[in-house]
């Protein structure tokens, strides 16, 4: 017998018994249920996924880009390479980016193992400010996700300034 089966026999023996001190078998039913739940769960076991060794393994050059001090409405542009060191495909879920200023493109087809491809960032630099911004990818890789990071500093680009066509006052036309 086991533990379950004689728990449940005695509480139909609880059960059957005279209808006397009703209280007190609830009170033993509940802690006998209690008693239950606990042994159920305490065994199940959390065994742990095992690692496929064949797995792909994503591998940026860099994971963080330093634009510098940038001008404002300039390019904010910037690329992460990236190389499948893994066995098997590498297949790249939407990054996701840290806000709406910093807009990821990703490769939507699988890398095959040994193959490079990038991961474009385009930062808006309309905002006046330093930065530092964070997209997250997200992939079937082992070490999943990777957190890829910009920053920066951005300056208010210097006014232009329109070329003025010098006249010259002293000088009169000649009448031939």
């Amino acid at each position: 017998m086991n533990s379950n089966s004689i728990i449940i026999n005695f509480a139909i023996h609880i059960r059957q018994s005279s209808k006397k001190n009703v209280k007190m078998k609830k009170t033993i039913i509940f802690l006998l249920a209690g008693m239950f739940a606990a042994i159920n769960l305490t065994a199940q076991t959390s065994d742990e996924p095992v690692e496929n060794p064949n797995a792909p393994v994503i591998t940026f050059d860099k994971t963080v880009h330093d634009y510098g001090t940038i001008l404002q409405n300039s390019d904010g542009g910037c690329e992460f390479e990236f190389t499948n060191n893994g066995k098997e495909p590498l297949i790249l879920s939407r990054p996701k980016s840290s806000c709406g200023c910093t807009v990821p493109t990703w490769p939507k087809q699988p890398i095959l193992p040994g193959k490079s491809d990038a991961i474009k960032v385009t930062y808006t630099t309309n905002r006046v400010g330093p930065f530092n911004k964070t997209v997250t990818v997200y992939s079937n890789a082992t070490n999943n996700p990777v957190r890829l990071r910009i920053k920066g500093k951005v300056v208010k680009a210097p006014a232009e300034v329109m070329p003025e066509k010098e006249t010259n006052t002293g000088a009169t036309p000649v009448n031939k």
